[in-house]
């Protein structure tokens, strides 16, 4: 089972890296009747072996080969957006990974013989799709022939890909639940950001969650999902002693447990967390001053506006 770490990336890619989990993303979400075939022994993770090889990967970045019936392989392109600024040159990114699968996949099948170099051969197709969970709406163009210029007069020479967007802001808790399968337990842990979206998850209806009680999770999922929901509860401060009597009737008691997770005040969460930068901003700063460095330095060392420190300066001032 894949490892969470600290980073909110890093939990979507646990989640993504399961072939069961996998396998529910294409079916839920991915309007491909194709897909609604695809098992989890169809799945072959090709992250680690292909990601490296693109200098601005991230962490959220997954790419998959899906064996499909009949012999044919489909490639798969995840990327995981969770901030809420909007990523404008996601499709540009798509094309250099698209770009790196097909060269990749022609060194495979040319190992024995240049089939790549007949009449007949076919690339496989790939699907790329952004995920996206953050709390704004997705702006980005999906084609990457709108984010070239002149397009109307190079259109045939420009590629004319467009990436499929799944924004989970765009599912309510009822979308989910009725999914009726174990990711849309961890979607619905996802989505849990605000005071509004706790309201919307304790108002699911007694059909719902006895689904969600009926649900057959398989022990390792299970266990994933509990690491969801704990690194959720560190991120809105509930206090240990509560996190472990949650995850303790969970275990016990069954998954739709996860109903009692309180909101602890995400907003004054990130209130502190800014806080918190701010202090350490200036602490840094007041630390570049006294070792001697002028406004236009500590700008520069801190990437930030000249302005921005000189607005900091009376703050910074001995009382």
């Amino acid at each position: 089972m894949a490892v969470i770490h600290k980073a909110k990336d890093n939990s979507v890619k646990a989640i993504l890296a399961e072939p069961e989990l996998f396998a529910e993303f294409l079916r839920d979400f991915i309007p491909v009747d194709i897909l609604r075939d695809v098992s989890p022994t169809d799945i072959e993770d090709m992250t680690e072996r292909l990601i490296s090889l693109v200098s601005e990967q991230k962490d959220g970045d997954t790419i998959k080969r899906i064996n499909l019936k009949g012999g044919k392989s489909l490639f798969v392109i995840a990327i995981v957006e969770h901030e809420s600024k909007v990523n404008f040159r996601a499709s540009f990114k798509m094309l250099l990974y698209i770009a790196l699968i097909l060269n990749e996949y022609e060194k495979e099948i040319n190992k024995d013989t240049n089939i790549s170099f007949t009449k007949d051969f076919k690339y496989p197709p790939i699907l790329p799709i952004i995920f996206y969970d953050g709390e704004n709406e997705w702006t980005a163009e999906t084609n990457f022939l709108y984010r070239t210029e002149m397009n109307e007069i190079f259109e045939k020479y420009i590629p004319k890909f467009e990436y499929e967007l799944v924004s989970l802001k765009e599912y309510s808790f009822t979308d989910l639940a009725d999914f009726g399968d174990t990711l849309s337990l961890f979607m619905m842990v996802d989505k849990l950001k605000t005071a509004e979206a706790f309201d919307e998850f304790k108002s699911l209806t007694k059909t719902h969650i006895e689904r969600i009680d009926n649900m057959n999770v398989p022990p390792h999922l299970k266990k994933l999902l509990v690491n969801v929901i704990t690194l959720l509860l560190r991120k809105i401060n509930v206090p240990q002693a509560e996190i472990e009597t949650l995850v303790k009737r969970i275990d016990e008691r069954g998954i739709s447990e996860m109903l009692a997770i309180e909101n602890y005040d995400v907003q004054a969460t990130r209130r502190e967390a800014k806080a918190e930068a701010e202090r350490k901003l200036k602490a840094t700063i007041k630390a570049l001053i006294d070792k001697g460095s002028t406004i236009k330095e500590i700008a520069t060392i801190m990437n930030v506006t000249d302005d921005e420190v000189i607005a900091l300066l009376p703050e910074l001032a001995p009382a």
